[in-house]
């Protein structure tokens, strides 16, 4: 295998590429196009890059020139984009425009589109870390299955996004390539562990990325950055590939999902179109046709409404903003039922959090794991100091159990969802949060108007969807005195994918338009 040279470029280096390299006819960002000078087209929505490129608008070469000055300008302050591949990016745009010049056709449905890849995901050619020093060398000969099909669907991949070591935090930062910055304040989170996905989403550095999700790790970067996501539905989107799990793995987590990242629920339909599907090994034997939204109107929707719950508190600001959200689905004529509790938040969580804790023992090793095993032992049954220790050495019989409960709760979500057809709910608690990547983790909290909450607090309104397998789209829906995004979650019934989409597509039109940071201007 002929592994390309890839970079962490300082901005400088990328200038001098852009200028160096520009084919024949290309014109640098910026240059004037005749008269009139060019919107920056890497602003836009995806769809309508992807529209550009396809009437032959923007060549990609031209649009990979464009992104990389983008790069230059921006990331060196927001540490988003940790890897950068010029040279192979060059490539495969150069390709695209080969193939569409020839034969009048697109290669797929992002055909030329240059995008970024979580540095989770295994990425053929191109250094995929997972932020973990042991993996600092660890260039992939072999796709993510999620990767190859952005490949497949003509992808420009351009550069690897930053994540906390192994993905186990829910703030980015790592001993490779350091923090990075929420694109709207340098001292707050961007969130984790799609934080560097979701800030190069918001900041302009891609329009689309895929993240993952198994405890809120896409959604509350999200919600923290301003952009949308997709918590897909278990089980449609294959996650071979991703890691943790290790290298060459083929099984994942019973509960990771993969989804879109993007500034419109629109681009997030686009994506989904792109990533749902069986694995390879299944393809032969059957596909994946999810329905179409469950109505058309929103004023046909009948709508749950969680504003707060005295075990995950929220601020005034996030409960305010749940009140103006009511507001406008009722002023379009929509069915509220604001006394909704579709669970019991607290049992649902700590149901969650042993099946999250068994999962991740799968990649311990031989005498860690023993140790857990021995310590656990020594902690009562009982004891709640001793939940992460007994869920993570539970018996297969325990968990059994464990599964079995899951299904039940699984059962009265989906009675549930026969007389409502979606559930908002707060994203978190609160709008970004300080970045405590200085402080251990025994010590780190977030504060909810005045009062201490635990730091894992910020995902528990997320975590309610994470084990029983359901989707949920986490978008902009207001921001705090200060200019902070604030989030709203939206849940919907299994497979309903469409149906969540389509709800968050209905209240963007009649929420204010997103805050954008300063490095993403207005076009």
């Amino acid at each position: 295998m002929i592994v390309r040279r890839t970079l962490l470029v300082a901005a400088t280096a990328v200038v001098a590429a852009v200028t160096m390299t520009s084919p024949a006819g290309a014109r640098p960002h910026g240059a004037a196009a005749g008269p009139t000078r060019r919107k920056a087209l890497h602003l836009a929505p995806a769809r309508e890059q992807v529209a550009a490129l396809r009437r032959g608008a923007v060549s990609s070469r031209d649009l990979v020139e464009e992104y990389l000055e983008h790069h230059s300008r921006v990331n060196p302050g927001l540490n988003a984009v940790v890897t950068l591949d010029p040279e192979g990016a060059r490539a495969a745009a150069d390709k695209a425009d080969r193939h569409l010049a020839e034969t009048g056709k697109v290669l797929g449905p992002l055909h030329g589109l240059p995008l970024t890849v979580k540095d989770a995901l295994e990425t053929r050619g191109m250094r995929t870390t997972c932020g973990s020093p042991g993996l600092a060398d660890h260039v992939p000969d072999r796709d993510a299955d999620a990767v190859a099909r952005l490949r497949a669907a003509g992808a420009v991949i351009i550069g690897k996004t930053n994540v906390p070591t192994m993905c186990q935090d829910i703030q980015t930062s790592n001993p490779l390539f350091g923090t990075t910055k929420n694109p709207y304040a340098a001292d707050r989170t961007a969130g984790g562990s799609s934080g560097g996905p979701a800030a190069a989403v918001a900041a302009g550095l891609t329009s689309l990325e895929v993240g993952s999700d198994l405890a809120g790790s896409l959604r509350l970067p999200a919600a923290y950055c301003g952009v949308y996501a997709l918590r897909t539905s278990f089980g449609i989107v294959p996650t071979r590939g991703h890691i943790p799990r290790p290298p060459d793995w083929l099984t994942s987590s019973d509960m990771l999902t993969l989804g879109p990242l993007a500034r419109t629920p629109e681009d997030l339909e686009l994506l989904l179109d792109v990533l749902v599907g069986p694995a390879p090994d299944d393809a032969a034997a059957w596909q994946i046709n999810l329905p179409a939204p469950r109505h058309s109107r929103l004023g046909d929707y009948r709508i749950g409404l969680w504003q707060d719950d005295p075990y995950c508190h929220v601020d005034k600001d996030t409960r305010a903003l749940l009140d103006t959200v009511a507001d406008l689905v009722r002023s379009a004529g929509a069915t509220i039922d604001d006394a909704t509790r579709p669970v019991d938040l607290a049992d649902s969580d700590t149901l969650f959090q042993r099946l999250m804790y068994a999962t991740a023992s799968a990649t311990a090793d031989n005498a860690g794991f023993a140790a857990d095993i021995e310590a656990a032992a020594k902690i009562p049954a009982d004891d709640p100091s001793g939940l992460f220790l007994h869920s993570r050495t539970m018996r297969h019989r325990d968990w059994m159990l464990a599964n079995e409960e899951r299904e039940k709760l699984r059962g009265r979500w989906a009675r549930y969802f026969e007389t409502h057809d979606v559930l908002i709910t707060p994203a978190a608690p609160t709008a970004a949060v300080a970045d405590q990547t200085s402080t251990p983790v025994p010590k780190r909290h977030i504060t909810v108007d005045g009062e201490k909450r635990p730091y894992f607090a910020q995902t528990t309104w997320l975590n309610m969807t994470s084990h029983v397998k359901l989707p949920a789209v986490v978008l902009p829906a207001g921001k705090t005195a200060d200019g902070l995004p604030l989030g709203i979650q939206i849940v919907g019934p299994y497979l309903a994918d469409r149906t969540v989409i389509d709800v968050a597509k209905h209240l963007a039109r009649l929420l204010p338009e997103p805050v954008r940071p300063p490095a993403h201007p207005a076009r």
